[in-house]
């Protein structure tokens, strides 16, 4: 997407679905548009006996993106430095089976409601739905069996701005709690410019809620034994959602000023980590939700990291209201090509609402309705710059 939207949901007909038994007819395939193009082949197979698919989207420059079926998830994605030498920018692993096993939500696409709601808990149209929270207090990222752990299914969308792939996933009603069959499509493209773009459609049969995000880890330095605490971020936000102790946000919508949160000038990551900050105690580093400046469901910018060292830079761009920072903070494990990662050898740029807005008012809703289409879009730019 290239230019501004006009609002998160707007009336409009049904979304047209992609029926799920196509994930097992699809074959290894190529199309193209001249040198740039989409390959599949089969990554692994679910404990049901369905494929997963990867997709690999290869531009005109010859960058590439890979996103397989299981949690529609980026696995990949190959960017140059300075001297024109590529490398993978996000974190990832070598199978089906260790994201089965292991995963962080690497790559993943969450949902239906990424972030925690209060006691697992809301009232809609004067009914209380409880959700599934899986024996914990509150629920996380959609739940137990949320977006990001169910094979999707994958068709390969190509147009002339890039390769493309659409994901889709029907979430029945009830699944995990929440009301309302909802059919949701993901369309990931890799521009010729450098552009991984993700938009977002979906519809539901109930009154429901819905706040899907993209979970990469990105490592600008593209070496994960190396940590980002040199990556240089700017986030354009004033304000951010205040939590809890218990990690639920407060309803404050808190300045940045004059705390470790303040992104709004270049700064290293490692910076402020130390500086003592009831927040940053809470999150165990970096871990909140920015209030993006701008109008709701305008493509704009909401945060920029440079890698001085390599040259790289990502901007976000989405018209989501927020964006969740994320340094990696309690990820200790064997990643891809038995590399360690460590805490904070990734960050995340999740563009979302507000954490718990079902048990909020004030903030910006995430409800959807029957004859409505939710949409979102959001890119992650990528190009070179000098140091920092």
């Amino acid at each position: 997407m290239t230019g501004p939207v006009l609002g998160r949901r707007v009336f409009a007909g049904g979304l047209a679905a992609v029926p799920l038994s196509a994930c097992t007819t699809l074959r290894p395939s190529r199309q193209s548009f001249g040198t740039a193009g989409v390959t599949e082949s089969r990554f692994g197979t679910t404990a049901s006996s369905e494929p997963v698919w990867l997709f690999t989207l290869t531009n005109r420059a010859g960058h590439s993106a890979k996103i397989m079926t299981w949690g529609a998830a980026v696995t990949s994605l190959m960017m140059p430095d300075r001297a024109g030498v590529s490398a993978d920018v996000v974190l990832g692993l070598d199978t089906y089976e260790d994201y089965v096993a292991r995963s962080r939500n690497f790559g993943t696409t969450v949902g239906r409601y990424a972030g925690r709601i209060a006691d697992g808990r809301f009232d809609l149209d004067g009914r209380t739905v409880q959700l599934d929270t899986s024996g914990g207090a509150h629920s996380s990222h959609g739940g137990p069996i949320g977006f990001a752990k169910r094979n999707w299914t994958g068709r390969v969308d190509e147009t002339a701005a890039g390769p493309g792939v659409a994901m889709t996933l029907a979430s029945a009603d009830g699944d995990q709690g929440f009301p309302g069959e909802l059919i949701i499509t993901v369309i990931y493209r890799l521009t010729h410019d450098d552009r991984l773009t993700l938009s977002f459609e979906a519809t539901t049969t109930r009154p429901t809620v819905l706040n899907p995000t993209h979970h990469s880890y990105f490592n600008l330095s593209g070496d994960p034994e190396r940590l980002v605490l040199d990556h240089v971020v700017t986030i354009n936000a004033d304000r951010f959602t205040a939590f809890g102790p218990d990690k639920i946000v407060t309803g404050e919508l808190r300045p940045v000023a004059g705390t470790p949160l303040d992104f709004r000038l270049p700064k290293p990551v490692g910076r402020d980590l130390a500086v003592p900050d009831e927040q940053m105690t809470i999150g165990g580093g970096y871990d909140h939700n920015f209030v993006v400046r701008g109008p709701q469901g305008t493509l704009r910018r909401a945060a920029r990291v440079d890698h001085p060292a390599s040259g790289r830079r990502l901007e976000l761009w989405t018209t989501e209201p927020g964006v969740q920072f994320y340094t990696a903070n309690p990820v200790e494990m064997i990643g891809r090509g038995g590399v360690a990662y460590h805490p904070r050898c990734g960050l995340c740029l999740e563009p979302q609402h507000y954490q718990n807005s079902p048990n909020r008012p004030e903030f910006p809703s995430t409800v959807l309705r029957p004859g409505e289409t939710f949409r979102s879009a959001s890119e992650y730019r990528f190009s070179l710059a000098g140091s920092v």
